[in-house]
């Protein structure tokens, strides 16, 4: 992942409260991407 989209999936957790900066600058890429993902990115079958 690019340094430009972690800061940008990190500071959306960030506003959203999920994490404190702190605990963002601990995580490894695919952590964040995890956690973006579970928070944030719609899937089909949250609508069904």
């Amino acid at each position: 992942m690019s340094q430009a989209e972690r800061n940008s999936k990190a500071q959306k957790l960030i506003e959203q409260q999920k994490f404190n900066e702190r605990e963002i600058s601990n995580m490894t890429d695919p952590q964040i991407e995890y956690y973006h993902w579970l928070y944030f990115d719609d899937s089909v079958y949250d609508y069904m």
